[in-house]
């Protein structure tokens, strides 16, 4: 893992603690946290995990993302900082993978152009954005997508088209050892008036409804068909429940905070009681929106 370290031309980082790269301010030490400089970098650094069994995990601002206190035993690789070139022509947008989405958000409604003002607040980097296919507010950051670039673990460049993908509620097929590296889409060009409703619509409803001030990973879990998940855990009696320095919000259920010393384990105890007592009251399984690493199969069953 140290010839990482001599290898890449971007930045490594050995037993990073990824409390310092997630929303949450949780998460144990990755062995090895790199941020290759540019496509030839990271294609390097991809084939030589591979040559060498080196578990890899991508992952974009950690926005999305709840890590183990015990770390992650393996190479971590974000291209947050470094692949952040944005183009606007027209209604077409090229954007990087490691471009924040709210900032590709404002740009295109500063321009009039319609398709992706419901994702206006939603943190995180478009290429995490595309794995889980965000939304919010009735849109999704796949509906108006022409293609996606990727490259794999041998260091080798594809594209997909939007049907090569399938995209559904919070989930795409993006295969697991593939690194999104940019992706186009087409809006449509509208007007200021339109628009800008739009946007207040989703920001109002935001900041209405979301504890915006405390640390979380936004929504823990999907919605299940029968609703909507903080729903549940609200009539389920679980609203403002602590373990630790973790706790259920009082003012949006699926959201778990961290009010400054949680640790990922109070994280844990609350989302399998969540689990377990909505299962218990109302029949339901709530399936995990956030995404994990480092821990132990089973860690989230009940």
């Amino acid at each position: 893992m140290e010839t990482l370290n001599t290898m890449t031309k971007g930045t490594y980082l050995k037993d990073e603690l990824m409390s310092k790269h997630t929303s949450y301010g949780i998460g144990g030490p990755a062995r090895a946290y790199v941020t290759p400089k540019d496509k030839a970098d990271l294609a390097e650094m991809l084939q030589f995990a591979k040559a060498h069994d080196i578990p890899t995990y991508f992952v974009g601002s950690g926005s999305n993302l709840l890590v183990a206190d015990e770390g992650i035993d393996g190479l971590v690789i974000t291209l947050g900082k470094s692949f952040n070139h944005l183009e606007i022509n027209g209604a077409n947008i090229l954007a990087e993978s490691g471009v924040m989405l709210g900032k590709m958000v404002k740009e295109c409604i500063s321009r009039h152009l319609s398709g992706v003002e419901s994702l206006i607040g939603v943190p995180g980097t478009l290429g995490g954005a595309l794995v889980m296919n965000a939304g919010a507010f009735g849109g999704e950051i796949s509906n108006y997508l022409k293609h996606v670039n990727v490259m794999t673990m041998a260091g080798n460049e594809k594209q997909y088209q939007p049907g090569d993908i399938s995209f559904s509620y919070r989930h795409s097929t993006f295969p697991t050892d593939e690194i999104v590296v940019s992706a186009e889409f087409e809006l449509i060009q509208s007007d200021e008036k339109t628009v800008m409703e739009k946007r207040s619509v989703a920001s109002g409803g935001r900041k209405a409804s979301q504890p915006l001030k405390f640390r979380s990973a936004g929504s823990v879990f999907k919605n299940p068909s029968e609703g909507a998940a903080g729903y549940f855990i609200d009539k389920a009696g679980l609203k403002g429940i602590k373990i630790g320095d973790a706790e259920i919000s009082p003012i949006h259920a699926n959201f778990f905070v961290n009010h400054g010393k949680a640790k990922a384990k109070d994280i844990v105890k609350l989302i399998r009681l969540a689990r377990e007592t909505v299962q218990g009251k109302f029949g339901i399984m709530l399936d995990l929106e956030v995404k994990t690493l480092g821990f132990k199969m089973g860690t989230f069953d009940v």
